[in-house]
């Protein structure tokens, strides 16, 4: 499997840099065993904000995102891997959803839970994944 990074998946859609642009469409459609990570997917949407000068909005984005689980493989994390993380909330506590946010980012997928296989769950093309 080929994961991608989210500014392949960006620079794709990015008119203002035609090189970039021109190379990430080319290895997306090159990828016979494409990936798309959780974690890119939701950058990739974040991200999508800073194209709508261009007239690409997060609706695009998100469509982009369903035609790829079409074709590619979806990885996600377990829930289980989250939940050690609420050890990393500050002393004195913080808000809620802040909290939420950074147990995600704690276990969003990297070469540590890439080890540890038990952590993730990979859906095969167009599979349901939620």
């Amino acid at each position: 499997m080929t994961a991608v990074d989210t500014n392949i998946l960006f620079y794709a859609h990015d008119s203002r840099h035609p090189d970039k642009q021109r190379t990430a469409a080319e290895l997306i459609g090159s990828l016979t065993d494409g990936t798309l990570l959780w974690q890119v997917g939701c950058e990739y949407l974040w991200a999508s904000r800073k194209l709508e000068e261009q007239g690409y909005r997060y609706s695009d984005a998100f469509v982009d995102i369903q035609d790829l689980r079409r074709v590619w493989y979806s990885v996600l994390p377990l829930w289980e891997a989250v939940n050690p993380s609420h050890e990393h909330a500050p002393p004195g506590g913080d808000d809620h959803s802040l909290r939420v946010t950074r147990a995600l980012r704690s276990s969003a997928l990297t070469s540590g839970n890439l080890s540890r296989p038990e952590t993730l769950r990979i859906y095969p093309h167009g599979a349901n994944c939620n």
